[in-house]
């Protein structure tokens, strides 16, 4: 696992980590108090790729159309 805390990884360090804990978990070959530990962290990093996800979809609803519906600019999404 990293020592980097979750909530200074981006989306793809942390789906990556989640993907090893989750293969961890799978093989079923770890202690029960790691499996234990391996599963909060596995929680905590799905919480962050889901933040991030949130938040791009954010800013990606924040791009303006025109009336042909292309692309116009983009507007300031509030809480960012």
């Amino acid at each position: 696992m990293s020592d980097t805390p979750v909530d200074e990884m981006s989306f793809e360090a942390a789906m990556s980590e989640l993907e090893t804990v989750l293969g961890k978990l799978e093989r079923g070959d770890v202690a029960l108090d790691e499996s234990i530990t391996l599963y909060e962290r596995g929680a905590v990093l799905k919480a962050r790729c889901e933040a991030k996800l949130k938040e791009a979809e954010e800013k990606v609803a924040a791009i303006t159309l025109d009336a042909d519906g292309n692309p116009a600019g983009l507007k300031p999404v509030e809480g960012l």
